[in-house]
């Protein structure tokens, strides 16, 4: 009768462990944010659960904030400012798409009121020397504009580099955070 109970509990865990090797492997996958480009949306240290399947099954929106491999031993976390055709520009702290004005309220907690620039003015002609966001890519920026390390500086992001969508910040427990 022992024999027995221990059987169910040893197959209970094994399949229990293949299904977590299966989630994590081909659905989604955890990263931890390294430094502070996506403040106040994502502080250093947090934990993330990235949703590696959702873009199979529809396309990357502006706003979304995503994982992509910014080389072979890095990952950047950034979001989606720009998506192909769209014609970008930041002018007296204001960013516009296409001639018109996008509120981006997710940086309302982070604007300093020091009388300077959150976003300094640029276009993206003048970044990337594209006048318009190219297909098969992406034009990305953290949310600590004055921190970050993004399209401005490396250019366009390749839509195959993208590891997914964050969905989840799960640690610290105090910040869970279920969308963003």
């Amino acid at each position: 009768m022992k024999m027995k109970t221990y059987w169910k509990i040893i197959r209970t865990v094994l399949f229990a462990v293949l299904l977590a090797v299966f989630f994590r492997s081909y659905l989604f996958a955890s990263y931890i944010v390294d430094g502070e480009s996506m403040e106040p949306t994502l502080f250093d240290g947090n934990l993330l659960m990235v949703n590696k399947v959702i873009y199979d099954w529809k396309d990357i929106h502006r706003e979304d904030v995503i994982v992509f491999h910014a080389n072979q031993k890095e990952d950047y976390v950034k979001r989606v400012i720009g998506v192909p055709g769209d014609h970008i520009e930041f002018k007296e702290d204001m960013l516009y798409v296409n001639g018109e004005a996008v509120p981006e309220r997710y940086l309302d907690t982070l604007r300093p009121n020091d009388g300077d620039l959150f976003t300094n003015d640029f276009t993206l002609e003048e970044v990337t020397g594209y006048s318009e966001v190219p297909e098969g890519h992406l034009f990305v920026m953290g949310d600590n504009r004055r921190d970050s390390l993004d399209s401005r500086y490396f250019g366009f992001v390749s839509k195959e580099t993208v590891v997914g969508k964050v969905d989840v910040r799960y640690w610290p427990m105090s910040q869970l955070a279920l969308k963003f």
